[in-house]
Formats: structure tokens, C-alpha cells, sequence
């Protein structure tokens, strides 16, 4: 019998506490699985694409996910897809999860972890793209730091002024207001060219984007990727279809993965002046860290509605 997990589901199971540390944990020991994963995209003759990212593999875990979304802009949720979550003994399909649900959870979250690690001392925090996953890394940084201002924009203004009255924020007309005002700054948007030069920022800011995560999306420039100290969470996605394909900057460009900086191996910030950018692209494993963490909270909760896909 396999679960099936709406996001009304995932939603009443998964804390922002519990998945940070799934994250974390994640993020120190997934180099060690010899199988690498893949992230797989393709255009598609509508106004959209589609995502494949498998296999979602940890250590020790004996379960793996397949990740398969759809990616389409002008719709809302603008991601809709299905995560299957498999048994490693003999492949039994255990859940079928919303993908946007976990895809918004573990990517907002991994980058809350992305932001804390780098940045700096500041108060302020700015978010460019007031949808679900600027949604799960507010909440995500809640837990890690307070933050005493949040300053917000979109090109909804609807949108967000009503992502600022839910975090006693304001909004403002522009990603260059929002910099401006901003100590750190959150990017979750589909732009397609820069949305901040370096001469938008100033010594001491971090800025984490997240989406850049496909071929020809960019949220910040070359020259401010050139200047930062640089994180990203694989080097090669990076460099393939992330940050760095969309600057034409190569693998070497980065300075570190956030694993690195997790296991000491890369000590991260080391000036207060300098600038920080941390870029993922987002990772297979990622979603087995999560899927696997709801599965059993459904299952302890008696969550979730069970059917035989073979009757």
C-alpha cells in the first residue's frame, strides 16, 4: 500500500525545526553516496518545462526518492509535480508526496541554513520574490535568527504587501530598495536577467538566490558573483544550468559548497566587509531528506490516505 501525502498533509506533519536538522545532517554527510544524483530539464512545446531529479540518496537511509515536476511561470502554484518516495530493499513505491509542498519546504529551508551560515551580523532582512519558497526561508531564518526589519518586493505589489503584513514588514518598489535598505538579502524569483549589479550593493551584505536553477534564469550579476565570496551547493550543477552557467563563470568560480562550510572544511565568512553569495541550484537528496522525515510523521500521525496502485 502506498501513502499518499497532500500538501494539506505535509503541511499538518513537517516543522521547520525538524527539517533544518534533516537538512543539516544532509548537507555534512551526502558527498559520501557513491551514485551521483541527476537533475534532468527539458523545454516543452506549452509555457513551461519539465524537471526530473533522482536518485534522492543519503547514507545509511535505505529508501530513495524521484522527484518529477512541472514548471509553468504564470500559474499558481507555479511548480506541480510528485515525489515518489521507494523502498531500497525491493523498490515498494512507500509514498506519493506534492512535490511543490516539499520542493518549497526543503529549498526555502536549505537556504535559511545557506544564509545563516554566511551571513553577517545585520538586522535588516530583504526578500525579492514574495512566493513559497521566500515564504519557508523567512520561516526557516526565524528559527535560526531574529531578524528586527524585513523589507520586501515583488512584481505583484499585491502580493507583496500582503508577504509583508505577515512578517511585520514593508513593501517596497524595487529589488534595488530592497538592497538598499536590506543586510540580507533573499532571492526566489524567475528573472531571466540580473535583478542586482554590484554597484546596487555595499561591503558586509549577503545575498542568497535561489532562482537560478535552471538554464537562463539569473538573479544577480557577473560582476557581483565575481566580487562575493561565493557558496554554492554543488559546482558542477552550478556551473552547468545555476549562478554561474547564467554569469558564464566556470565550476572553479565558487569558492565552496555549503557542505564545505558545514563541515569546517571552508570557513565561510571571514570579514565583515567582505560580500556573501550563497547560489544552489537544489539537490536530489534534498527531497529524500524531507519526504523520508514526513513519511514517518504521517505514518506516526495516521496522516495521509493509503491506496494499492496494483489493484
Amino acid at each position: 500500500m502506498t501513502l499518499v501525502l497532500t500538501r494539506s498533509d505535509l503541511e499538518a506533519v513537517l516543522e521547520p525545526e525538524a527539517c533544518l536538522a534533516a537538512l543539516s545532517e544532509g548537507f555534512r554527510c551526502a558527498d559520501a553516496v557513491s551514485v551521483a544524483g541527476q537533475r534532468v530539464r527539458t523545454d516543452l512545446p506549452f509555457p513551461g518545462t519539465a524537471t526530473a531529479l533522482l536518485p534522492g540518496l543519503l547514507p545509511g537511509v535505505e529508501a530513495y526518492t524521484v522527484k518529477v515536476n512541472a514548471k509553468f511561470p504564470g500559474a499558481r502554484p507555479a511548480l506541480r509535480g510528485v515525489i515518489c518516495l521507494h523502498s531500497g530493499r525491493d523498490g515498494e513505491l512507500l509514498a506519493l508526496l506534492d512535490s511543490s509542498t516539499v520542493t518549497a519546504w526543503r529549498t526555502g529551508l536549505a537556504a535559511a541554513l545557506g544564509t545563516h551560515a554566511l551571513a553577517g551580523a545585520g538586522e535588516v532582512l530583504g526578500v525579492i520574490g514574495a512566493g513559497a519558497q521566500a515564504e519557508l526561508m523567512v520561516r526557516g531564518l526565524a528559527v535560526l535568527r531574529p531578524h528586527r526589519a524585513l523589507v520586501v518586493h515583488d512584481t505583484d505589489p499585491g502580493r507583496a504587501s500582503a508577504f509583508a503584513e505577515r512578517h511585520d514588514g514593508r513593501a517596497v518598489g524595487s529589488p534595488q530598495e530592497v538592497a538598499a535598505a536590506a543586510d540580507t538579502v533573499l532571492l526566489a524569483t524567475w528573472a531571466r536577467t540580473p535583478l542586482l549589479q554590484l554597484s546596487d550593493t555595499r561591503v558586509g551584505q549577503h545575498f542568497t538566490s535561489v532562482g537560478a536553477d535552471e538554464p537562463g534564469k539569473q538573479e544577480l550579476a557577473d560582476d557581483l558573483l565575481r566580487a562575493a565570496l561565493l557558496v554554492v551547493d554543488d559546482r558542477e550543477l552550478a556551473a552547468s544550468m545555476g549562478a554561474l552557467a547564467a554569469a558564464g563563470l566556470p565550476a572553479s568560480a565558487a569558492d565552496a559548497t555549503l557542505g564545505d562550510v558545514l563541515r569546517g572544511e571552508h570557513p565561510g565568512r571571514v570579514s565583515a566587509e567582505g560580500r556573501t553569495v550563497y547560489a544552489p541550484v537544489g539537490l536530489p537528496w534534498q527531497d529524500l531528506a524531507l519526504s523520508r522525515l514526513a513519511y514517518r510523521a504521517a505514518e506516526r500521525a495516521g496522516v495521509g490516505r493509503r491506496v494499492d496502485l496494483l489493484a
